[in-house]
């Protein structure tokens, strides 16, 4: 077993030598092409930092930790899908808003005249400057919305829709000010 394995790591390096200085030489080049990314952002290798300020809620309704989760959410996505640094001040990017609807509105009616199904709706509104290219900067408003049953109330499925619309949204507006898609 001891002789087998030394035979197979010889073949192993002879093998893979000039397999792995093509990977390093691949991985340099990609690297020093700073605005490609694996995950799909095009931002400029110049900018650095972002500043994203706490969403607040200007709605009625909602769960109590609804603003909280949707700022540990998109803080946490910038972070893991860019190589910008989360500053709490004049950050090269600035992400401001609130959350300015939180809603339940019958959208499909049975046979009765009565909601078959029941629509949640989240939206928030997103300040959005690139100080480096003012041509990118917006004020835009992203909704997001979850169907659920008549037959359940909102406090039974509140828990499961919430974080699939605030992952979405923040999906959605990171596709807007990173990724400009």
């Amino acid at each position: 077993m001891i002789l087998r394995m030394k035979n197979s790591k010889a073949k192993v390096s002879k093998l893979s030598m000039p397999n792995i200085s093509l990977i390093f030489l691949f991985a340099f080049c990609l690297q020093s092409c700073g605005i490609y990314s694996f995950t799909g952002t095009s931002l400029s290798p110049d900018l650095e930092t972002i500043t994203i300020q706490n969403f607040g809620v200007a709605t009625a309704g909602g769960p109590q930790n609804l603003a909280i989760d949707f700022n540990e959410a998109l803080k946490e996505y910038y972070q893991r899908n860019t190589n910008l640094k989360l500053v709490p001040n004049d950050g090269d990017l600035f992400l401001a808003g609130s959350i300015i609807t939180y809603e339940m509105t019958p959208v499909a009616t049975s046979a009765s005249d009565q909601a078959a199904s029941n629509r949640l709706t989240v939206s928030v509104e997103v300040t959005f400057q690139n100080t480096q290219n003012e041509d990118d900067s917006f004020d835009k408003e992203f909704s997001f919305y979850q169907d659920f049953p008549q037959e359940q109330s909102l406090t039974d499925v509140e828990k499961r829709l919430v974080p699939t619309i605030i992952d979405q949204l923040v999906l959605n507006i990171f596709n807007d000010t990173a990724a400009q898609w």
